[in-house]
């Protein structure tokens, strides 16, 4: 078995699915890459068992079919070293040993025998929708952020996914902050919800292009495949039931501020360096048309103060937030105005762009308050 490929071809596919190769696999064969050969392509996969994900790619040149195991480190370190040149890979079919040859050079390595590698799941189901890759990009890049670390709550650990025939919901939350991405221009015959995974959406998000290729995801009570141009990742689903999200989004919220979002996120940067390590807290004060953004370590006897112009209605307001979630909400929004909407110093904010472009777009941020000092 054999074949010829472009190393920089190569390198780049290896590339975008090494990724879910993990650093302490239970069964060693998992820190290989299979490779698959047939008469006019080879198909790469890479898996943790949890999420694989395969790339298919045309060869210049094969000789017989079959597959092996090729070690991934040793194969990915090699590969790095080549400038674009041709690279043949010759694979003993006894003894499954790759002998690779670039340029004058010849390398040796120990493969293994490409049965032994897990089979990917199936989608035992016809459920099926297509999504545009920048929509789905936006969607994993507007929402993972919030999803919780909490490995005693998997359910909250990943990203809600809604789908439907009035469009589709991406939800993520750690119960201290909840972010809920609609698309109006996602849409699906079939009603569904399940619960995508981080590590699966962080790869995702890493390899989708910003452009018009059309995702398809096909699904099932276990797993989810995602298939574009010459990739394929099929992870499992988190087992469980999402909590009710809708519940904490506070309707009646009479305080609503409006401010431009980049003097906002700056102002709330400089002045939470100077606020409590363990909380974070930065303190709005909210009168008229002016806000007030405060932060105060006594422990260190740092404090700062700045004001910003706004337009508000609503009664006088002090409330205080954690400013990482703030900032972490602020910057991955895009309109040049942000609204604030709040009720009482003790219930939830909600950030929601001001005059969104994207009419099929529909985003609301809910952050919890830190209690003030008294």
């Amino acid at each position: 078995m054999k074949f010829i490929v472009s190393s920089s071809l190569l390198l780049k596919q290896l590339q975008a699915i090494s990724g879910v190769l993990s650093t302490n696999n239970t069964l060693p064969i998992l820190d290989n890459f299979l490779f698959e050969l047939t008469d006019t392509e080879i198909k790469i996969s890479a898996s943790d068992l949890e999420t694989t994900m395969i790339a298919r790619i045309n060869v210049d040149m094969s000789e017989g079919e079959g597959s092996v195991a090729i070690p991934a480190k040793i194969l990915l370190d090699t590969l790095k070293t080549f400038s674009d040149i041709p690279v043949t890979l010759d694979i003993d079919e006894i003894n499954y040993g790759v002998t690779l040859i670039a340029g004058e050079g010849k390398y040796k390595l120990a493969g293994q025998n490409g049965d032994e590698y897990p089979k990917v799941p199936a989608i035992e189901s016809d459920s099926t929708f297509s999504i545009e890759s920048d929509v789905l990009f936006q969607a994993i890049n507007k929402t993972l952020f919030a999803a919780s670390n909490d490995d005693l709550r998997p359910v909250m650990a990943g990203v809600f996914c809604e789908i439907g025939q009035e469009g589709t919901t991406f939800v993520a939350t750690d119960a201290h902050k909840l972010v809920r991405y609609s698309r109006l221009d996602v849409k699906s015959n079939d009603e569904a919800s399940f619960i995508l995974p981080k590590k699966p959406l962080n790869q995702l998000k890493h390899i989708l292009a910003q452009d018009d290729d059309t995702v398809k995801v096909d699904y099932s009570n276990t797993n989810a495949r995602f298939t574009f141009r010459n990739i394929i990742m099929v992870c499992r689903l988190i087992d469980g039931k999402y909590p009710n999200y809708s519940a904490v989004i506070p309707l009646e919220n009479p305080n609503k501020m409006t401010v431009d979002r980049n003097p906002f996120l700056t102002g709330i940067r400089r002045v939470s360096i100077f606020s409590n390590k363990t909380t974070y807290q930065v303190k709005l004060r909210i009168a008229g048309s002016e806000l007030t953004l405060s932060a105060e370590d006594l422990d260190y006897s740092n404090e700062a103060r700045e004001r910003l112009a706004c337009s508000y209605e609503g009664e006088d307001l002090e409330i205080g937030f954690n400013s990482r979630f703030l900032v972490e909400m602020l910057q991955n929004l895009d309109t040049e105005q942000v609204r604030l909407e709040m009720s009482e110093p003790n219930r939830a904010g909600l950030i929601i762009p001001v005059d969104n472009e994207n009419k099929d777009e529909d985003i609301l941020m809910l952050v919890m308050p830190v209690m003030l000092n008294a």
